[in-house]
């Protein structure tokens, strides 16, 4: 159906000295788009979400997630598709791309420290066009009901993938002369192990061979015939006459004993900021300076220039789209798009990814990642009853040696951040269908050791009835009430905010799962009896954050007042940029103030304010505008047109400084 794609990088305006062998963030991040841009456009397949963080510590070793959600049919030729019939005799199909010495070691290269000596060979070297002819066969012949098992030949390749489905008949044997290759010149283990790309493994009933090979050929794939499947409780690999591997399938899967690994939290020292430079950062009078240069950041501003060039639209499924609004800018709160054309049954599609926060901890971390992943899919129209989530660990090495003498805390902060995984998913009721984790995520390059932050991404898809009733973030109507739901605390720890003016906080943002989920269910309610009109998360950069998509993206205006979200306890900028987990903003139809009400009074409900219409200015047309007062003094007054260029990365050096004033006095 479609791909998502996000990135980890190192700042891409580093300007200091790299350790020797390391690339310019930069050029990476170049690598990384036009690789995944050319991996998916040519393979017919839309990209549906997309999202970037920069932090120094990943400039040693990037994190690339791509994912894809796919349809299977329930049923093919009168079988269960998601049962593997696997048995002795059938034959081991190897299908697709050859077999080279790219990807060798691939497994172990993205789990080990990086060093001058990392192989390059390790890479993959993909081909977009191999994997869709063969993709496309697969589905022809599974349709047929020619095939009895497949697995990819990923980690491992064919090591892997035969030693997989070997477990379903006790046994398999191969012959790696049968392989076809790239070039000449592997050696037997190397083509044993390479993950050259685009190759899958395939079990095939004796009597069905000679159709699947066939129909192989009709359609150009390349199938070859490696061996068969045994019950003798053996791996067995030749290469012609040479025997290569014998070993027993449970020792193959279950000899190498588990390691006993000690975990302790001891979380590092930190000098924190004082109470004098919180106060002098937090002070009330450059919240709009504050927020434009919020949005200028990199983790915070739009990549839609280099979004727009992976392709959205192929296939013609798409409801909400990965960028919305006037200006098709503002990346979605979540994405919606049909499982099939003709039919209003949809998926929705968001994630979650707060690595900054496992600086102070893990635990909260993963809730955090969890609880912003449902809510966002519950904002564009989910069903609270169908979620399914995917986990995706990236670490730096949690084991104690002399190179990490601290693994035991890394350790620790992986088992708080399971905990928290789980105790959210229960809550939530979101099951992990999948997952992936890298532990080796260091780099020691020229004598400097670079490591990642303990990463965890939570990819969320939910289910909707009809995508006609999906919502999206952007206000639709002047005169609509704004609304705040959820809980403001002073919660500015590792937020982009704290990060921006060099805040070391404790405060890092805790998600009270059994008061979230019960707001969530009241939300949903809320939603489906038609009484909200656009809604969006408050995520990273707050609430200022958000209200600036919401602006930007609908060229409407808000007109907000806080004085009934700001306390002595919870300052002006606390509220506009604490990260608070649990939290959506909202608008909805004047006179339905009574039923929102009561739905959702009991949940921490505040109107915020109402959406004005937009006004012309200088020869610019109608625009979207900002205005953000407490108690009859104007904070905050920014026209859409300044919010869109800050946003862009385009704001100058100090053009922020005196934003409220300037605005007010253009007649923003």
């Amino acid at each position: 159906l479609t791909n998502v794609w996000g990135y980890c990088f190192g700042p891409p305006d580093h300007d200091a000295p790299l350790p020797k062998g390391l690339m310019h963030p930069r050029r990476v991040r170049e690598g990384v788009h036009a690789g995944v841009i050319d991996g998916g456009n040519q393979s017919g397949i839309p990209y549906s979400r997309g999202w970037e963080l920069f932090d120094a510590r990943y400039a040693g070793k990037p994190l690339v997630y791509c994912g894809t959600v796919a349809a299977m049919p329930v049923e093919s030729a009168g079988r269960p598709n998601h049962h593997k019939r696997v048995v002795k005799g059938d034959a081991i199909v190897m299908l697709g791309g050859r077999i080279g010495k790219d990807g060798i070691h691939g497994a172990t290269f993205s789990s080990a420290q990086l060093d001058e000596d990392s192989p390059v060979q390790a890479v993959q070297i993909g081909d977009p066009i191999t994997q869709k002819m063969m993709a496309d066969m697969l589905a022809e012949a599974r349709g047929r009901g020619l095939m009895s098992g497949i697995t990819d030949n990923g980690a491992g390749g064919l090591s892997s993938s035969v030693g997989e489905l070997a477990t379903l008949t006790g046994g398999a044997r191969i012959d790696l002369a049968e392989a076809p290759l790239k070039y000449p010149g592997l050696a037997p283990w190397e083509i044993l192990i390479s993950e050259a790309q685009e190759r899958m493994t395939v079990a095939v009933r004796p009597a069905a061979l000679a159709g699947f090979l066939e129909l192989a050929r009709q359609r150009e794939v390349e199938a070859s015939v490696l061996g068969e499947f045994t019950d003798t409780g053996r791996l067995e690999v030749t290469y012609g006459d040479e025997q290569v591997v014998d070993l027993e399938l449970d020792f193959l899967h279950d000899g190498v004993p588990l390691p006993v690994l000690e975990a302790r939290w001891e979380p590092p020292p930190r000098e924190r900021s004082s109470l004098e430079a919180v106060e002098d950062a937090t002070g009330d009078g450059d919240a709009a300076t504050s927020l434009l240069e919020l949005l200028a950041r990199p983790n915070v501003r739009s990549s839609a220039a280099l979004a727009r060039h992976y392709d959205h639209e192929v296939k013609g499924l798409s409801v909400i789209k990965p960028l919305v609004g006037a200006w098709g800018d503002i990346p979605a709160t979540a994405t919606v798009m049909r499982v099939r054309h003709g039919r209003p049954e949809g998926v929705i599609l968001a994630e979650g990814v707060h690595p900054f926060y496992s600086d102070i901890d893990t635990h909260a971390m993963a809730t955090a990642v969890v609880d912003e992943g449902v809510r966002r899919v519950l904002c564009a129209g989910a069903r609270l009853d169908r979620l399914s989530a995917l986990d995706n660990f990236c670490w730096p090495d949690p084991i104690v040696s002399a190179r990490t003498p601290d693994g035991r805390h890394k350790l620790a902060q992986l088992v708080r951040c399971c905990e928290g995984l789980r105790e959210a998913c229960e809550v939530y009721g979101a099951p992990l269908i999948s997952g992936k984790d890298s532990m080796k995520n260091d780099a020691l390059l020229g004598g400097v050791k670079i490591s990642i932050p303990p990463t965890l991404l939570v990819s969320v898809m939910g289910q909707t009835r009809d995508v006609r009733t999906a919502i999206g973030l952007a206000p639709l109507r002047p005169g609509d009430d704004v609304y705040l739901l959820g809980v403001t605390a002073h919660e500015l720890g590792a937020s982009e905010f704290a990060r921006m003016r060099g805040l070391v906080l404790d405060s890092v943002p805790r998600t009270d799962l059994i008061a979230a989920i019960a707001r969530y269910r009241a939300l949903v309610a809320a939603r489906d009896a038609g009484l909200i009109r656009s809604a969006h998360v408050v995520g990273r950069g707050g609430l200022a954050v958000s209200l600036s998509h919401m602006v930007m993206a609908s060229e409407l205006g808000l007109e907000l007042d806080l004085s009934r979200l700001v306390t002595p306890e919870l300052p002006l900028a606390a509220a506009l940029f604490s990260e608070s987990t649990g939290r959506v903003v909202f608008t909805a139809r004047p006179d339905a103030r009574a039923a929102i009400a009561d739905a959702l009074a009991s949940h921490e409900l505040k109107r915020l304010g109402v959406v004005g219409a937009a006004r012309a200015r200088r020869g610019e047309g109608a625009r979207g505008w900002l205005r953000i007062g407490l108690r009859h003094r104007l904070y905050v007054e920014l026209g859409s047109a300044r919010l869109r260029r800050f946003f862009a990365g385009e704001g100058g050096a100090g053009e922020g400084a005196g934003a409220g004033a300037t605005e007010a006095k253009e007649g923003a």
